[in-house]
């Protein structure tokens, strides 16, 4: 089993910055790969950011592409969600996701194991 607990969520003003952070612990999770999902209310669960984490190859939702950036370490089992340039059209629970395969994939079915989120509010 793989525990996955969210940090870092906020209120801010739109064009700030903001940086997540989900640390994980069970069973190891080297060979598999990572991401970061959001949910706003009235709208189904989007893909914002991946990464494998042995290799580090990170992948992005074309709508954060240049202003989030994703980075795991793996010496203190934490993947990070650096958001910049923030648009209140990202207000959205933040979870994190791990499936235990490297194949990266955008779809939250795929993945097996889920935190419970963190709360992103972005003003204008």
């Amino acid at each position: 089993q793989v525990q996955l607990v969210e940090s870092g969520g906020g209120l801010v003003t739109a064009g700030d910055s903001l940086r997540l952070s989900c640390t994980i612990s069970g069973r190891t999770v080297s060979g598999s790969a990572m991401a970061w999902f959001r949910q706003a209310p009235g709208k189904e669960r989007e893909f914002v950011a991946g990464v494998g984490w042995s290799s580090g190859y990170t992948y992005y939702a074309d709508s954060v592409k240049g202003r989030f950036t994703m980075s795991r370490d793996t010496a203190k089992n934490v993947v990070y969600l650096q958001m910049n340039g923030l648009e209140p059209e990202d207000t959205a629970v933040y979870v994190c996701a791990a499936r235990a395969t490297v194949v990266p994939k955008t779809t939250a079915s795929d993945y097996e194991y889920w935190g419970q989120g963190t709360q992103v509010t972005i003003s204008s």
